[in-house]
């Protein structure tokens, strides 16, 4: 029989996959279950239970001295069952007043038979618990982490490393809920300045003044306080980002925070980051010099240059590739760069405006973004509204659209009042854009001069949002802010009929994510996979890395097929 891997080697494992798992997380606590079941797996800490100080405001416990609730286990149970049925209320005391680790070697015998969760007695158990502290107050105990070890196992009486391994758990968690708590502070805070500047600016705006901006159309509530926003930051030097759906004109209001600086004399160049590769998008940038590459005949300065002394527009910033974004978080701090394949720096005046239509703050929790580079951007997050919210706006664009096809085509053509009523009550998932295409659309197909309503896409069952909608599986096929949001379009959704009910094959093994594997059902599916690791993985819902400690674990003999 082969020799597992060395415990300690098996604990590193450990905490490395538990790290990954916490830098991709959203939310640290909802993947808490994943990383107990990590140490069910690698170390065979069993029944493993975070416990949380109850939240400030939740009912409280009459006559309990810090109230805690059961956050996450490695095992199903029931929500409205007590919490010392899970962590007994004395090893929960002790670790939330002296804020150190607890080892009880035998739990029964120093805590009484009934400090012993149910579920595990039967067999002599030692229990670990270290303590979760507070990311911003250090000597204050919010949590406990606990783990069981069984008596009958080989490694029982050994609690040192399981005592260490534990408070790098803890440490980690507490790390991540630091990180995720300065990402909704900051983001509040970067809405409460904005909320400030837009009351500002219309508290000190007379009523009688209308605000306007060149090529911006529309009155309402919601695109006039737009306005407002970008008329207030636009004399300033302070980065912006536009934020909003696809389609609802961010470059338009770029031009617009260009045209009302001191720089509308300077240069506006646009990028749009999401068309290019990261080296592509590199050279266009920075520039770069003669012989940097195969073709680079010549010097080529970049975009960062041409817009010195006027506005960089820099839209799809969502989409840079971590690597490029480091590469550019040093231009934007220290205006200065070096062109591909050359040593001197170039220094530039230039103010960013940047747009995106992603949900940042979900990007920068989940590892995709730097969290220092959206700080970076995001000083001014201006979001633009879309057209469902402002519908008193889509008459007037309806109007300036058909009036620029009649421009360009040398017609005449007009919409029935009918016409204009039907449009205004659409809900336009792809926001002024999809409007725009839409008069085209109509304008285009019409018989005569006058476009009546019945002549409309959306009134002869030919509507793209209607097509897109009905080709689609849950999520808007308009690219949004919010991540996941659902756009409804006016058009009925076609009836689908159900899908039918997949059924699994007879021989698929039960989905389970641990190494605890019985012997039995291991070799079974390495049979099944043809002894290929990745695939039995697959089959019995492990990682790869859980199979083979497995199979290490009982001793079997990979086959060589």
């Amino acid at each position: 029989m082969q020799a597992g891997p060395p415990r300690d080697r098996l604990a590193l494992d450990a905490i490395y996959e538990i790290a990954k798992t916490f830098a991709t997380a959203p939310d640290p606590i909802d993947v808490v279950p994943s990383i107990l079941n990590v140490l069910s797996s690698f170390l065979d800490l069993r029944h493993a239970v975070l416990a949380l100080l109850t939240e400030p405001g939740a009912q409280p416990v009459t006559g309990v001295v810090n109230p805690y609730q059961i956050a996450a286990t490695a095992f199903a149970r029931d929500a409205d069952a007590p919490p010392s049925e899970v962590l007994p209320d004395a090893v929960a005391r002790i670790v939330f007043r002296s804020g150190v680790p607890l080892v009880s070697f035998d739990v029964a015998e120093e805590f009484g038979p009934e400090a012993v969760p149910p579920r595990l007695r039967g067999e002599g158990q030692t229990l670990v618990a270290v303590p979760l502290r507070d990311p911003e107050q250090s000597h204050f105990v919010l949590g406990i982490l606990c783990a069981y070890r069984s008596h009958a196992d080989a490694r029982a009486g050994m609690s040192d490393l399981d005592v260490r391994v534990l408070t790098m758990v803890a440490s980690l968690l507490e790390q991540a809920l630091r990180f995720r708590r300065r990402i909704a502070r900051d983001r509040e805070r970067a809405l409460e300045d904005t909320r400030r500047m837009l009351q500002s600016a219309t508290e000190r705006r007379p009523a009688e003044v209308p605000i306007s901006l060149e090529g911006i159309i529309g009155d309402s509530p919601a695109i006039v306080d737009v306005v407002a926003q970008v008329k207030r930051v636009a004399g300033t030097n302070t980065p912006v980002l536009l934020r909003g759906e696809s389609g609802t004109g961010k470059e338009l209001f770029a031009r617009a925070v260009h045209s009302q600086s001191e720089r509308h004399r300077g240069p506006f160049i646009r990028v749009n980051c999401a068309a290019l590769s990261e080296t592509l998008l590199e050279s266009e940038l920075f520039g770069h010099e003669k012989g940097a590459f195969t073709g680079a005949n010549a010097l080529k300065k970049g975009r960062f240059e041409l817009a010195d002394g006027g506005t960089l527009f820099l839209d799809e910033i969502g989409e840079i590739s971590p690597t490029f974004q480091t590469k550019l978080l040093r231009v934007l701090q220290e205006g200065e760069f070096e062109r591909v394949g050359g040593t001197k720096t170039v220094k530039v005046d230039t103010r960013i405006v940047a747009a995106t239509n992603r949900d940042l703050e979900d990007a920068v929790a989940r590892g995709e973004f730097r969290a220092d580079l959206y700080f970076r951007i995001c000083v001014v997050p201006i979001v633009l509204p879309p057209l469902r919210d402002r519908k008193g706006d889509i008459r007037p664009l309806a109007q300036l659209f058909l009036d620029q096809f009649n421009d360009q085509n040398g017609t005449n053509v007009r919409f029935a009042d009918d016409a204009f009523e039907t449009i205004c009550k659409c809900n336009f998932p792809g926001n002024v854009r999809e409007l725009e295409n839409c008069v085209s659309r109509a304008a285009a197909l019409s018989d005569g001069e006058i476009v009546l309503g019945g002549e409309l896409a959306c009134n002869q069952g030919s509507c793209l949002s209607a097509e897109l909608w009905r080709l689609q599986e849950g999520a808007s096929p308009i690219g949004g802010l919010a991540v996941g949001r659902v756009v409804t379009p006016s058009i009925r959704r076609p009836e689908r009929a159900a899908p039918p009910e997949r059924v699994e094959p007879a021989d698929t093994f039960p989905r389970r994510k641990t190494a605890n594997t019985a012997r039995e059902e291991l070799i079974a599916a390495m049979e099944e996979a043809g002894w290929v690791q990745a695939k039995a993985a697959r089959l019995l819902g492990m990682t790869p890395r859980q199979v083979a400690y497995a199979l290490q674990k009982h001793g079997i003999e990979v086959r060589r097929i």
